[in-house]
């Protein structure tokens, strides 16, 4: 007699266990695939955070150093306006012996005979009116202007003869340049030389 045996139930179980470790594999691998992605997704988004905290940071300083620099250019605008004040300043301080100057040599220029009835000026230009016993005086008057150290290029506009029969005066109009006697060609041109 024969005996048969069955092999099919252990093939059956031994497919199922297959499939069961089939399966277990499978998810254990979509499992751990999962996690390395999340593990990739959590440092990529870490990384991010990082960097966008940086960004932050980096552009909170240069609002600082824009502001800071803002500042800087008001404080250098504040500085040239103080040293411009200051500039004019000295300049006031160094020229103004130079109408004590002018009125002395104005006095010490004027020859006996000569009379000033008016004196204006214009930047550095003085225009003197007066009066004079004849044409000889004011030509001496020029000369002391020529030869003073403050008052330079007497120029004679007009010289008019007013009473021709008794006394002879002569009313003159004169223009002439206030300058300095320590100035330079240069400082002459721009200013006089008035410091």
């Amino acid at each position: 007699m024969i005996t048969t045996i069955n092999l099919l139930p252990w093939r059956e179980e031994r497919r199922q266990d297959q499939k069961k470790q089939f399966v277990i594999m499978l998810v254990a691998t979509i499992v751990l695939g999962a996690a390395i992605v999340g593990l990739i997704h959590m440092q990529m988004s870490a990384k991010i955070d990082y960097q966008l905290s940086r960004n932050k940071f980096i552009t909170a300083e240069i609002s600082k150093l824009d502001a800071q620099i803002a500042e800087i250019r008001d404080l250098r605008k504040v500085r040239r306006n103080l040293l411009e004040r200051m500039e004019i300043i000295q300049d006031l301080q160094t020229s103004r012996p130079s109408i004590v100057h002018l009125f002395t040599e104005i006095v010490g220029t004027v020859p006996n005979g000569v009379y000033l009835e008016k004196l204006s000026q214009t930047g550095n230009n003085l225009i003197m009116n007066g009066l004079a016993e004849s044409n000889a005086r004011v030509s001496t008057y020029m000369r002391n202007l020529s030869n003073s150290e403050w008052l330079k290029d007497p120029n004679l506009t007009v010289i008019e003869i007013e009473d021709k029969k008794v006394t002879r005066i002569s009313s003159f109009t004169l223009t002439v340049q206030q300058t300095s006697p320590n100035a330079t060609e240069e400082d002459a041109n721009e200013d006089g030389g008035l410091q």
